[in-house]
């Protein structure tokens, strides 16, 4: 257990681990509020997903870093907040896989509501983390918004968009594609772009680099377009792909929170 304090909140963290009788074990950080209960704190769940990884999925977790941004969500906004290690990175079990990685982020879905009484659920996501968020949230409904940074418009390359499958885990790291019917509800339930137009009327927050090498604007505008006036598209001038380490991109995921959510209790 750790306690951090960010502005005028604090939140104390705890190691998470989840999964489900037919995935792999997940690890990853649950970061709550440290307020009483008669503020109001706890009432919002987030669940923060992360990107794809480099060259080393192991020795470098994509999610590093994660937990910080996490705690000081929970202390400036009153929200719980799970971050995690999608499966095949960091601590987590098994194999690199996209679809297997929109499983997970739904498991984390299910474990975060499990384990507390949070009323409204959002999702928070960079890079393929933001495209799947968006996947996710479209699938349920009860998801009350996303925020996407850096974010593919499409999740067939592996989770870049662009990227080239990271090579660190050898051959299995790329699932096998699958056959028939279930292939094709896979790339639907994969397809952020068509998936986005689901989201309204429910808030998305878009965040992206102009100078990203990695994913173009054009992705950005599309996700933007698909989900119509629910968006709120928002450029950062200069920045590159990764946006995670822009301190605009926290300030404007925090004001977002500010005025969904309402200010920290």
């Amino acid at each position: 257990m750790v306690d951090v304090g960010w502005g005028n909140g604090r939140a104390s963290g705890e190691s998470f681990t989840f999964g489900s009788s037919h995935g792999p074990q997940l690890a990853g950080s649950l970061f709550r509020p440290s307020f009483s209960a008669a503020s109001g704190a706890g009432r919002h769940g987030v669940v923060l997903a992360h990107g794809y990884p480099g060259t080393s999925p192991r020795a470098a977790a994509p999610s590093y870093g994660y937990p910080q941004l996490a705690a000081r969500l929970a202390a400036e906004t009153g929200a719980v907040v799970l971050t995690f290690d999608f499966r095949g990175t960091g601590s987590s079990e098994g194999e690199i896989s996209i679809p297997g990685w929109r499983d997970d982020l739904v498991a984390a879905v299910q474990a975060l509501r499990a384990a507390t009484t949070v009323e409204r659920l959002w999702l928070v996501g960079f890079e393929a983390g933001g495209a799947l968020s968006v996947c996710v949230a479209a699938e349920d409904r009860s998801i009350a918004g996303v925020a996407a940074f850096a974010a593919p418009a499409s999740l067939e390359e592996h989770g870049s968009g662009r990227r080239p499958a990271a090579p660190a885990r050898g051959a299995g790291t790329k699932a096998p594609p699958a056959e028939g019917g279930a292939r094709a509800r896979r790339s639907k339930e994969l397809d952020p772009v068509a998936l986005a137009a689901a989201l309204p009327p429910r808030p998305l927050l878009i965040v992206h680099g102009a100078a990203d090498e990695v994913v173009p604007m054009t992705d950005a505008r599309a996700l933007a377009d698909a989900a119509h006036e629910s968006a709120e598209l928002r450029i950062l001038a200069g920045a590159g792909h990764r946006v995670f380490h822009d301190p605009r991109a926290v300030a404007l995921l925090l004001g977002w929170f500010d005025r969904h959510l309402g200010p920290a209790p």
